[in-house]
């Protein structure tokens, strides 16, 4: 039930985008909203039914201020709040999202990495998963994951079904496995 609401609610949202001609900065503030409702903290807040909804609303409105919010934003987040659904953003956002990326051909690729990446790497990546997909444009996730020793990792394709794995982790883990089957053919 939930992941059909986030879809209806997002798919209202970029309907509204669309027609005030501000999706591409809608999509931004869908990522400051992400960034935001990550923080546990945060989280707990919003989520917390016995925080008062006018509380609520004034942190929406002192963190659309701080963020540069468009007002259609901080409205949609506020008309969450007031119909008890804020529950749903963080299902909100990954589906606005797929709505997003269909609209505007975008591919989405999340690229791991355990240091953060040059904005001159990631845009090598980009171009190479826009190759790959034939995708009008790619959009560019980072995550830091420290067990990838040294590398990255690219994840795109629907529902990051493909993958680049260009670690240290993976090449230790192929050159275990081939002195594991050394072993094997040595005992034999």
């Amino acid at each position: 039930m939930s992941a059909t609401a986030a879809g209806s609610y997002a798919s209202a949202l970029a309907d509204v985008a669309i027609s005030n001609n501000t999706l591409d900065a809608t999509a931004s503030d869908i990522d400051k909203i992400e960034r935001l409702f990550s923080n546990p903290a945060a989280n707990d807040f919003f989520t917390n039914p016995t925080i008062d909804l006018e509380k609520k609303r004034q942190v929406v409105d002192e963190f659309a201020k701080s963020s540069a919010l468009q007002p259609l934003t901080a409205n949609f987040i506020n008309i969450l709040i007031d119909s008890k659904r804020v529950d749903l953003v963080k299902d909100i956002v990954v589906e606005f999202e797929k709505v997003y990326n269909k609209l505007t051909d975008t591919q989405l690729a999340v690229v791991s990495s355990v240091v953060a990446l040059e904005s001159q790497h990631l845009a090598q990546i980009a171009k190479q998963v826009q190759k790959l997909t034939g995708a009008k444009n790619v959009r560019i996730k980072t995550v830091i994951d420290p067990s990838l020793v040294a590398g990255f990792t690219v994840r795109y394709g629907s529902s990051g079904s493909k993958m680049i794995d260009m670690s240290v982790k993976k090449q230790l883990e192929e050159i275990t496995a081939q002195l594991d089957l050394s072993d094997i053919e040595l005992a034999a």
